[in-house]
């Protein structure tokens, strides 16, 4: 209780409340994504659950951020995941109408925890410096971001059903944070400083000054959007040559 009493816990507290709204944004898009399909009622229940599973999940990672970071490979394959689920959120149930709303509940929240895992690894970092190595400033200043997160997806699947491009902006942002994962990776940072003209600093590489971050970003932005799309479009189509049944 002490510490909750001292000038630098609630400094340290508004710290975590302002890094996580600033880092959620792309949790929210997530959550959003994966709960638009269900029925109203499971869609708040899949919001509500995925973005508590969210906060817990992070409280977990930023206790071990710096060890996990480091591990080669990681990056790698959470950028690999990444790319599968912005790809499959573009691309339509299939025979949607057939499932049971507690099966689409389960695999939304499952596809926002997988999602939210190796989204929140970069997050974490950010979160664990403001927290000071307060675990308690952690868990209190994560709790209290639950509600933004649910805000931020309920906000953003009322968008999606009225624009639906907004899902494919929130696809390509998942692609966004899956390119620039990839080229961060210890084991990329490695091979790539062995390039001419590459540059790497901080864990950020550089070729001429150009953030080749961000460029992985661009170019994982775009393939998510353009193979999501083209997959979607093949889905449509032997959507409309199935029969259709109803009763004659």
């Amino acid at each position: 209780m002490e510490e909750v009493a001292t000038q630098a816990f609630w400094i340290g507290l508004a710290k975590i409340i302002g890094v996580n709204v600033v880092l959620s944004g792309d949790n929210a898009v997530v959550i959003a994504l994966a709960a638009r399909s269900l029925p109203p009622r499971q869609q708040k229940l899949a919001i509500l659950y995925g973005a508590g599973a969210a906060v817990v999940l992070r409280v977990v990672l930023t206790v071990f951020a710096v060890a996990l970071l480091a591990l080669p490979y990681l990056k790698i394959a959470g950028s690999l995941l990444l790319f599968w689920i912005g790809i499959k959120l573009l691309v339509p149930e299939e025979g949607s109408e057939n499932i049971n709303a507690s099966e689409y509940l389960l695999a939304a929240i499952k596809t926002i925890l997988i999602a939210d895992l190796v989204m929140s690894l970069d997050n974490v970092i950010a979160v664990a410096a403001a927290a000071g190595g307060s675990l308690t400033l952690l868990v209190l200043g994560l709790a209290i971001s639950i509600p933004l997160v649910v805000f931020g997806a309920t906000l953003l699947v009322t968008l999606m059903e009225r624009f639906p491009v907004v899902i494919t902006i929130g696809a390509a942002l998942i692609g966004m944070v899956a390119g620039e994962m990839l080229v961060t990776d210890p084991v990329a940072l490695e091979w790539m400083q062995g390039i001419g003209g590459i540059l790497v600093e901080d864990g950020k590489p550089k070729m001429n000054g150009v953030s080749l971050e961000l460029m992985a970003g661009a170019i994982g932005a775009a393939i998510v959007v353009a193979w999501g799309l083209s997959l979607a479009r093949r889905h449509e189509a032997e959507a409309d040559k199935k029969p259709q049944t109803g009763n004659s």
